[in-house]
């Protein structure tokens, strides 16, 4: 491609709501255009980048036996009735009526659809195992985009699903996709972690992310160096210390003027957090009868020196969503906000969950649902029960492993991929079911396994780049050599040598993107460390009259000069070295 002809605009500074280093470099070196809040054109260069990574996704998905179709992104709502997500998923959803008022939705996922398909042809266990897959355009209403591709409404997405007899078969299967999703990241040129995760509202039994280390990821995951142990926080667990064990003491009221605070609780007391009973008050929305849904209150109590972990308190409700309870709501059932325990509440409007380490730590110190007084020598059992004691405390640096006790440290990461286990989660809602060898009727065990091309795109620029720009790994760069021909109508030598080397370049297989422009050399230099081309190959009159032109690698800076009647096989050689580079990174993964 002739950049005299390609349809691009580079621009010298990103805009001001650009504030991480990928949306700033894909607007500046015109990959994508916005249109809306996470909506985006894909422009000639970044369209050409994405198709590299989602040629890498099919190669990768064909290589395990997946097959690929294509679903519609506009969705009856009575299949995602059948599952019950209609109801479940809340406003991230879009729906509309068509002209004749039925519900239709635009596509955020295709559980259902797929579910839909094999109920429709799947009849014989002699038709199973398989896997589809697809790339197909999405749609989810994020309340808040942000980073360009790291968060968007609008988004490519290549899910695959497969589709098995038994939960055996996918046991066999789910390594096969762990180990293709590593392949697709490092061929794609970024490093991963796959981590333990919540199902959330995909379901299932299992599930894993696939995590690129950041620190402009929006996740934060708990790491074990000596065992490997990594999971995110939504779900982490660890091995709690082990509570005192002194007998209970009588219970007394405390006067704590002002102590609304668990820290400042214990600084009047003189006592450590890790005494204290923290009260937290949530609404919890939950199924009701025939798909209505109701509010409960919901009072959480922890240690004091520990957090709630939303997702595990959600699950353990089976909840939809929560949210935080009102004063006058906390009022209603009998606690006091800032002083609240479970002693004395109206038990019967609440659902009561007690962290397991509280339940096992005696006489600390609670609220008195009274203000400025609290309780000395509170302990589970004896002075308040509980509808769930479970674990509900988030993880958090320092502590200790759930698999050997060392210590976790925390960092930030960008869920680039999923891949879960489904189970017969929707074939037994949707009746995708199949006869066994005796006859018998079986659901269809299913797994659900995604990857964001865009997103995937804006990772590899976070973690390839310098201040001039990208420095695209050779396997998904637009083009493979940046030609810069530095001639003018002045040197018409040097434009028919850049000419002849660009067809020779095209004729064996070589990409190559040729700035042919009527621009400065820094104009073109600039442009070409910005648009990240990971070869820049200059024409120049010195060289020219040297016999040896001067050959750049973009991600080390590397010079070397090249013989012109050496140039093309050099050229190839480089770019052959710089695949198998990417290629030495695809090793082998134990499912973790």
């Amino acid at each position: 491609m002739r950049m005299s002809r390609l349809f691009f605009q580079t621009l010298r500074e990103a805009p001001a709501d650009a504030e991480i280093a990928s949306h700033q470099l894909l607007l500046r070196a015109a990959l994508i255009h916005p249109i809306a809040a996470g909506v985006f054109d894909y422009l000639p260069l970044g369209l050409r980048v994405k198709h590299k990574i989602e040629q890498i996704m099919r190669e990768e998905m064909d290589a395990i036996g997946g097959q690929e179709v294509t679903l519609p992104m506009v969705q009856p709502a009575d299949l995602w009735r059948q599952t019950g997500r209609w109801q479940a998923i809340g406003d991230d959803m879009a729906r509309f009526k068509d002209r004749n008022g039925r519900d239709y939705c635009l596509g955020m996922t295709h559980e259902e659809i797929m579910a839909e398909l094999a109920r429709a042809k799947v009849s014989s266990y002699r038709q199973l195992p398989f896997i589809l897959y697809q790339i197909q355009t999405k749609f989810r209403d994020e309340p808040r985009p942000r980073g360009g591709l790291i968060r968007v409404r609008e988004f490519t997405m290549k899910d695959a699903y497969s589709f098995d007899r038994d939960f055996a078969g996918l046991d066999a299967v789910y390594p096969l996709m762990y180990q293709a999703y590593f392949n697709i990241f490092r061929r794609s040129g970024l490093d991963v972690i796959a981590v333990e995760s919540d199902t959330g509202m995909m379901g299932g039994t299992m599930a894993h992310e696939f995590m690129a280390l950041t620190p402009v990821g929006e996740d934060t995951l708990l790491i074990c160096d000596a065992c490997g142990y990594s999971a995110n926080r939504q779900i982490a667990l660890f091995r709690k210390p082990a509570p005192s064990s002194a007998a209970p003491a009588p219970l007394a009221d405390v006067h704590t003027p002002n102590a609304t605070t668990i820290a400042a609780l214990a600084d009047f007391l003189g006592i450590a957090q890790a005494e204290t009973a923290k009260a937290i008050f949530l609404m919890a929305e939950l199924d009701g009868a025939e798909g209505e849904t109701y509010e409960q209150f919901v009072f959480a109590v922890l240690r004091g020196d520990m957090e709630l972990n939303e997702t595990k308190l959600t699950n353990a409700l089976k909840a939809r969503r929560l949210r935080p309870a009102t004063a006058d709501e906390i009022r209603a059932i009998g606690a006091e906000p800032g002083y609240g325990s479970p002693l004395g509440i109206d038990r019967e409007r609440v659902t009561v969950v007690v962290d397991d380490l509280v339940a096992a730590s005696p006489n600390l110190v609670a609220g008195a649902n009274r203000p400025n007084y609290h309780y000395r020598n509170v302990n589970y059992g004896r002075d308040y029960e509980a509808d769930l004691v479970v674990d509900v405390a988030a993880a958090a640096d320092g502590y200790a492993c759930p698999r050997c006790g060392a210590p976790l440290h925390t960092v930030r990461g960008v869920e680039v991929g999923n891949i879960f286990k489904l189970g017969v989660e929707y074939s037994a809602a949707m009746d995708a079911t199949y006869l066994d060898e005796n006859g018998e009727t079986k659901p269809i065990v299913m797994g659900s396994y995604g990857i964001g091309s865009g997103r995937l795109m804006a990772c590899v620029i976070e973690h390839h780049h310098d201040e001039n720009g990208i420095q695209w790994p050779i396997t998904i760069a637009p083009y493979q050599v940046m030609l810069v021909g530095l001639g003018n109508e002045k040197s018409p030598e040097v434009i028919a040598a850049a000419d002849q080397i660009y067809r020779d370049l095209q004729a064996v297989g070589v990409e190559a993107l040729y700035d042919d422009r009527d621009e400065r050399a820094g104009v073109k230099f600039n442009d070409a460390d910005l648009i990240g081309i990971p070869l820049r190959l200059t024409v120049g009159g010195k060289g020219l009259k040297a016999g040896a032109l001067e050959l750049k690698l973009r991600r080390s800076g590397e010079v070397r000069e090249v013989p012109l009647d050496e140039l093309v096989a050099a050229v190839q050689a480089v770019i052959a070295g710089e695949v198998a580079r990417i290629d030495a990174t695809v090793t082998a993964e134990t499912l973790g």
